[in-house]
């Protein structure tokens, strides 16, 4: 057999971790039972002080003992809850137990062969997409857990707030809790700005669930350890309930701000005198703003900033950062090291750098629960991101970290713990790179969810000149290039042959590739007199953009839609809009069109709109045109 061909198989890497611990384990032995004789010479030291063990901090990734098995539970004892503890277990261990039947050979090459059977269903107000294994005959309908699924210790407090909840709002979170509980994977690009706190709510929930179930679990085998050992008997045998770290849930985010809304939904769930959070006055200190500062957009007037932009921004807007986060009984402690902790909350760009920095993922090894939360904005800054984060899960460790491998669950051991991780995705609306993540890259054989929506036309002032303009491609890795052919040598030629066409026209660019290359042709155009705003445009680049384009000394400004994302200025002096793709939020494409009545004495007449689209601009599309009126404009490409 070649070493060299299968030295990075999931079974040789298992063994070479296995033969790393063990030896660590015998040099652990012999320091503690036999220590070695002291060297003769050996310098005395003098102890002067005790030892004090430093908070380490969100950053540092200490290695300690992984699935902390001395701790309490969250939760309390299943024997004291009000509630059939069948109902409450069933549904996680019939996923997340031992001798789940989901990882079977069979049931992982459906997924690998991407075998999923769909079927749209209603669950409550929600319109669904159910995927299903091929092999799986359970109806959707029975997929779907019963609320006693929740601890009552949980659900208690949860209810209390739900009873101060409208009725659609209750009834949409208990039909997300009920499609969360089955563990199946969730995907609800269709997320609005007043649903988004309630979902968040739910979703904080389950994880929580989850933890104390998991931790329930681990404490009752301790006991059944323990008391074999102090009976002098065998050891039971059946104890497999961890995996080789600690940490078993992740929840993405975007900026600091995002990570204190959810630690507000976590611990809503954990209310006090019950429940103490640990370090919360340093978490305040760091992911608020400081106490003397004025967050313009939380104070500004209503209707001074869109309401969205508002949401998004408001607070503590870093985008590097990672916190761990360790449940107790009684206690909910903040700023736990990443192998300590049960819930780690961090943005993509802080979780690549510090992989990057360690050189090990290996707290990633364990997740079963991930949560992707404003996703959008997540596109906004770098997917790549995004994706690097996800390629480092549910991986073997390079390193033992003091693994009990007789209580690793076997899914782990044969590296499967992929096939059962319940992924959660939540954005205001669908964008291509989240799509083909739920359809590639999520593997739950549980099956997953896709949550629909009906979008209505976007509402745009009436008589404005509005042309739709289709170019052919056939395949989407060409895209990029027809577009731009077709806007260089067919559009932009017949703009500049318009006196009227040819002024005071922006053209906004959704995609930052497109931005680049367009603006690199505009400069190679000695004739054209244009102006620019982007992402990385300073304060004093946007005022003379914008002066100079209203008062008419540049016929032309090319607008990045990260520059709108992130900036929202309004733009005056605008008579003519290109949309070189349609945007991807589909509130900047009524922005844009209302922007030119900021001057006076336009008339909707005097305002022209063309956008370039192709087949597969299908999703952004919708959300402007209308999902009836998609049919149409698509109808003759497809």
């Amino acid at each position: 057999m070649d070493l060299g061909e299968n030295v990075n198989t999931p079974t040789t890497r298992l063994l070479t971790l296995l033969n790393v611990s063990a030896l660590k384990s015998r040099k652990r032995t012999r320091d503690e039972d036999s220590p070695a004789p002291e060297k003769l010479n050996k310098r005395k030291t003098v102890k002067l002080v005790e030892d004090v063990t430093l908070d380490p901090g969100p950053s540092m990734l200490c290695d300690r003992t992984n699935n902390g098995t001395n701790d309490e539970v969250l939760g309390g004892n299943e024997e004291n809850d009000d509630v059939d503890p069948q109902d409450i277990t069933s549904a996680y261990e019939q996923h997340y137990g031992p001798n789940t039947e989901l990882v079977s050979d069979a049931s992982r090459s459906s997924v690998d062969q991407r075998r999923w059977t769909s079927s749209r269903e209603k669950v409550g107000k929600l319109t669904t997409v159910f995927s299903l294994r091929n092999e799986d005959n359970t109806p959707p309908s029975k997929k779907l857990a019963k609320k006693t699924a929740i601890s009552e210790r949980l659900r208690g407090p949860f209810q209390a707030r739900q009873s101060k909840q409208s009725s659609d709002q209750k009834q949409i979170q208990d039909n997300l809790l009920s499609i969360l509980s089955a563990h199946l994977d969730l995907y609800n690009p269709a997320l609005s700005l007043e649903d988004h706190r309630s979902v968040r709510d739910v979703v904080a929930l389950h994880a929580l669930d989850h933890v104390t179930k998991k931790r329930r679990r681990v404490l009752k085998n301790n006991e059944r350890l323990a008391h074999a050992k102090a009976a002098s008997v065998s050891p039971p045998e059946d104890v497999q309930d961890q995996g080789f770290t600690r940490p078993s849930v992740l929840v993405l985010l975007p900026f600091r701000s995002s990570a204190l809304a959810w630690l507000d939904a976590l611990t809503a769930h954990t209310p006090s005198p019950a429940y103490q959070i640990e370090n919360h006055s340093r978490f305040l200190s760091e992911y608020a703003l400081p106490p003397d500062a004025v967050d313009k957009l939380a104070v500004a007037e209503p209707g001074t900033y869109p309401r969205d932009h508002v949401e998004t921004f408001k607070g503590n807007v870093d985008d590097n950062f990672r916190l761990g986060i360790k449940l107790t009984r009684k206690s909910v402690k903040l700023f736990a090291d990443f192998y300590g902790c049960d819930i780690i909350f961090a943005s993509p760009l802080g979780l690549r750098m510090s992989i990057e920095k360690e050189k090990s993922a290996d707290f990633l090894s364990s997740i079963e629960i991930l949560v992707i939360d404003q996703m959008n904005a997540l596109t906004m800054q770098n997917w790549e991101h995004v994706q690097y984060v996800l390629s480092n899960m549910n991986n073997l460790p390079k390193d033992s970290h003091d693994a009990d491998f007789s209580r690793i669950k076997p899914w782990y051991l044969d590296g499967h713990s992929a096939y059962l991780r319940q992924s959660i995705l939540l954005s205001p609306f669908e964008m291509p790179e989240l799509r083909a993540l739920f359809n590639t890259t999520l593997k739950n054989a549980a099956g997953k969810v896709r949550i629909e929506k009906v979008w209505p036309a976007i509402q745009v002032p009436e008589s404005i000149d509005q042309m739709f303009v289709s170019f052919d491609c056939a395949n989407p890795k060409d895209e990029p290039e027809k577009r731009f052919a077709y806007f260089t040598t067919q559009l932009l030629p017949k703009v500049l042959k318009s006196a009227v066409q040819s002024a005071n026209t922006v053209i906004f660019i959704p995609s930052s590739f497109d931005f680049i290359r367009v603006h690199n042709h505009f400069r190679k155009q000695s004739s054209l007199s244009f102006t620019v705003l982007s992402e990385y445009s300073t304060n004093q680049d946007i005022s003379r953009a914008r002066e100079t384009f209203f008062s008419g000394k540049k016929a032309f400004l090319l607008v990045s839609e990260r520059f709108h994302f992130y900036r929202r200025y309004k733009i005056r002096g605008i008579r003519n809009l290109i949309f070189y793709g349609p945007p991807e939020h589909p509130q900047f494409f009524s922005e844009f069109l209302s922007f030119p009545f900021l001057d006076d004495g336009v008339e909707a007449s005097d305002v022209m709109s063309k956008v370039i689209y192709s087949k597969y601009d299908k999703f952004r599309l919708e959300r402007i045109v209308g999902t009836k009126g998609l049919k149409g404009l698509v109808e003759g490409l497809l």
